[in-house]
């Protein structure tokens, strides 16, 4: 029975967040993919594996499975390199923007400077690492430099200038008192002196072409594309095998693993012991003390040679582009994308489709697997006439596969299966649904003209709607009073179609917002849409947010005016994410915003916008990216998810299923201890209106306040704006019309 625990590294049992704790807090949580292993360690019986945007670790005797990401301790995402020594019980973790985390017993420390050699403009990405004692090897597109994991500084580095070309170091390690780095010319290596960092001293011991490398204390091995050698005082000793694509070869005190197709493993004399196929392709491998063999694979995880898989829940891929929420913590998502919002895209390799969480895990249909069909997903969404139906669409710019497709789930084998493919349409987009249980699909591209299709349930087929405006892009539609609100991203304009009887396409209303209605000017599109409580609709463009109140009426009047948020800078106004992308705008229990910027991260406003609450990048938080393609609120706990390209994350949000009254009223941190707290007090639970009143022990009012949208945040200050001594207060609290009371006590120790 696997185990799964959202803690750090079991290994590093003593392990603080020193550096991590401004990214990391225990609202956050990862909903990455663990499934493509990068490279692996064992210590002791446990598995140590790097993936895309995370570790996690196997513990073999019990089945436990332990991860670490950024959501709980690491720096970033897009790992590409790995290594882990058990003796010092320290890891080294290299990303593709080339910055380090340094994960030891102690703290994981995040190294940004690593050293660059002067003119180069290629990739940063760390190709390897390798780590013997305290020193660790790291190889870039430029050369190598030597990591002191002691001092947790960088010594001498080496930059590889061949012929005006910088030469790669595609991996390195440290064998007797040299380093040896495998390049595309050769097998080279130095001795670690004051000479070091000048490559014009190197020695090219074996020319060629080699990707791999591994040492031990007594021996070591090194490969080109096709083959591998025993390194032997200047010459290699050919194993005894015919290689396809050599992916990695590995080094223990014990034998030799080599990892194409197959794994192969030989003793260290060279000697052929084993090969066995996984049934499946694989970056790594590795054998255990009991000789046991686990490939690190790039679909499934961890898997031995009985097929069975060691992996944390997650997705199949870290792609992530729209989300969708359903009752019972269930959830789809598209792994799609676009080029500037409309156009298609490269398509993955990997041919994602889409995933699917039941709500305890993740499932993928076995559709995608291995099909020749080429999928590009915006979106997924249960059929709201049968919930174990799902449709996605297929947007690729090309014929061929393209269009709306119907799956149902087959709760048995715990997969999806194909059931109707609705062919006609060109880049199908998004899907919105009605409480008639109407479905909607916005398509980018008809002769010209964004369109609408109609699912007639009747017929199995889809109703056309074309739009009379000029324009060949589109996004996701939203449904609100029964009108479509679709955002036009190559045009400045937003479309509201009242479809009325949604069947029936001779009684519909269009209505066109254009710039005239109030967008900027140097707008090129409009790109998302939310409704708040208030009727109000947030529309996102390309360059800011605009606001149409009381949206529904407002719409049909003859001259609708959309509006800018103004907020008091320095004394003057300045329209709010002015120019800013809009990537999506969501609106939580309690009317607050949500807002993705286009590499600008996400911000959370107050009801009006006026005041940003939290503002989350990839800087401070553990988002993958600072241009989030989706955010979506489960309103009843308010959870927070978000999409982006590199992977989901979630936020535990303080504001959950708000009413009239209060639900569960919650304090925290409680007490409040100045030497380890200095943030304000979170009371949440409130009512949507709350009159607060805090009054010291003598029940003298101190503080009082009205709170909208389910919480209030106290910054501990009194009337008169400085800080309340130390002692215990009371918070009273009723909702708007006096008709439900709450109590809380909040300790403060100054």
């Amino acid at each position: 029975m696997k185990k799964l625990s959202l803690i750090s590294l079991g290994i590093l049992a003593s392990l603080q967040f020193i550096d991590a704790q401004v990214i990391s807090s225990k609202k956050w949580t990862d909903l990455f993919s663990y499934n493509n292993v990068l490279a692996m360690k064992e210590d002791n019986g446990k598995i140590i594996a790097a993936t895309e945007n995370g570790l996690f670790y196997y513990t073999i005797a019990t089945g436990e499975v332990t991860k670490l990401s950024k959501a709980n301790g690491l720096h970033d995402v897009s790992i590409t390199a790995f290594d882990y020594n058990p003796q010092t019980k320290v890891g080294v973790i290299g990303y593709a923007n080339g910055s380090l985390d340094i994960v030891t017993p102690q703290e994981i420390k995040y190294v940004v400077d690593i050293p660059i050699a002067t003119g180069y403009n290629g990739s940063k990405k760390i190709n390897h690492i390798s780590i013997t004692g305290d020193q660790a090897v790291v190889s870039v597109g430029y050369g190598l430099s030597i990591f002191n994991l002691k001092k947790l500084e960088f010594g001498d580095s080496a930059f590889f200038m061949n012929g005006g070309v910088y030469d790669a170091s595609n991996e390195a390690t440290i064998f007797g008192n040299k380093v040896y780095s495998v390049t595309n010319s050769g097998l080279k290596s130095h001795e670690m002196n004051i000479t070091f960092p000048v490559f014009s001293t190197w020695t090219t011991e074996i020319a060629g072409s080699f990707k791999h490398i591994d040492a031990e204390a007594s021996s070591m091995i090194y490969s080109s594309a096709t083959s591998a050698f025993i390194y032997n005082n200047g010459t290699g000793t050919p194993l005894p095998a015919s290689f396809g694509d050599i992916k990695d070869i590995v080094l223990t005190s014990n034998n030799i693993i080599v990892t194409d197709s197959r794994i192969y493993t030989f003793g260290l004399n060279g000697i052929s012991l084993n090969a066995v196929s996984l049934g499946e392709d694989c970056n790594t491998a590795i054998t255990t003390g009991s000789g046991k063999i686990y490939g690190g694979t790039i679909l499934s995880g961890i898997k031995d040679e009985g097929s069975t898989t060691y992996k944390p829940s997650g997705p199949y891929l870290n792609s992530a582009y729209k989300i969708n929420l359903y009752d019972n913590n269930q959830m789809l998502v598209s792994s799609g994308s676009r080029i500037n919002r409309f156009n298609h895209v490269a398509l993955n390799p990997k041919n994602p489709g889409f995933y699917y969480f039941n709500g305890s895990e993740w499932i993928y249909s076995s559709f995608f697997v291995g099909s020749t069909t080429k999928f590009n997903v915006l979106d997924a969404v249960v059929n709201p006439t049968d919930p174990n139906e799902v449709f996605f669409t297929n947007y690729l710019g090309t014929a061929g596969g393209e269009g709306v497709y119907r799956m149902k789930y087959n709760a048995t084998n715990k997969d999806f299966e194909f059931v109707k493919y609705y062919t006609g349409t060109f880049r199908p987009v998004g899907f919105a649904s009605d409480n008639q249980n109407n479905l909607f699909v916005s398509i980018a591209f008809n002769g010209g003209n964004p369109t609408i299709w109609i699912y007639d349930k009747a017929a199995d087929n889809f109703l056309l709607k074309k739009v009379v405006l000029s324009s060949d892009g589109i996004q996701k539609p939203v449904v609100y009073e029964n009108m479509l609100w679709v955002p036009l991203p190559r045009t400045n304009n937003f479309l509201v179609y009242d479809y009325k009887n949604a069947l029936n396409l001779s009684d519909d209303t269009e209505y066109i917002l254009k710039d005239t209605n109030g967008f900027a000017g140097n707008s090129k599109g409009t790109l998302s849409v939310a409704f708040d409580k208030s009727g109000d609709a947030w529309i996102g463009t390309d360059s800011g947010l605009r606001i149409l109140p009381n949206a529904a009426a407002e719409i049909k009047t003859p001259e609708p005016k959309v509006e800018p948020i103004i907020i008091e800078q320095s004394g003057l106004g300045e329209e709010l994410f002015r120019d800013g992308q809009i990537l999506q705008v969501e609106v939580d229990a309690g009317n607050y915003k949500w807002v993705s910027v286009d590499g600008g991260g996400v911000y959370y406003l107050s009801a009006d916008g006026q005041q940003t609450i939290k503002h989350f990048t990839k800087e401070n938080s553990p988002l993958p990216t600072n241009s989030v393609t989706d955010i979506k609120v489960d309103k009843k706990t308010g959870k927070v998810y978000f999409a982006t390209f590199n992977g989901m994350v979630a936020y535990q949000g303080d504001v959950g299923d708000v009413t009239s009254n209060f639900g569960n009223v919650v304090v925290y941190p409680n007490p409040v201890v100045y030497s380890n707290f200095k943030g304000k007090v979170t009371i949440k639970g409130l009512a949507e209106k709350t009159n607060i009143r805090i009054t010291d022990a003598a029940g003298n009012v101190i503080h009082s306040a009205v709170a909208r949208g389910g919480y209030y945040e106290w910054d501990l200050t009194n009337q008169k704006g400085t800080r309340v001594a130390s002692g215990m207060y009371f918070v009273l609290m009723t909702n708007e019309d006096g008709s439900d009371k709450a109590t809380a006590k909040i300790g403060v120790v100054n």
